[in-house]
């Protein structure tokens, strides 16, 4: 009787080992688990920053073209509101030279 009490007793503990080394490797499969959903997360927010900074970058690079475009622009009407004052003066001085009443200078 002694020994079949003994037996029940190691049955009963190798039980216990067995279903604790179960639940361990289950908790061990879910902490595994929730840690790649966490990278899929971060994952995927980095997907999203990257999609921002792609954005903003293209922004950028278009603001800096637009600016370039309206900067030659403006360089042009510049050179254009020169060529006028200098046709301007040419005017004036033909007029002062052909005019009798102007005094050479």
């Amino acid at each position: 009787m002694n020994i079949a009490i003994w037996i029940i007793i190691a049955v009963v503990v190798v039980a216990i080992l067995v279903f604790a080394a179960i639940a361990m490797r289950r908790r061990k499969e879910a902490k595994l688990d929730l840690r790649r959903a966490e990278a899929r997360e971060q994952r995927d927010l980095a997907q999203v920053s990257e999609l921002e900074a792609q954005r903003q970058t293209a922004e950028a690079e278009e603001r800096a073209a637009r600016a370039k475009r309206e900067q030659l622009a403006a360089q042009q009407q510049e050179l254009a509101a020169a060529r006028s004052r200098a046709a301007v003066d040419d005017l004036r001085s033909r007029a002062d030279q052909v005019d009798p009443d102007v005094e050479p200078r």
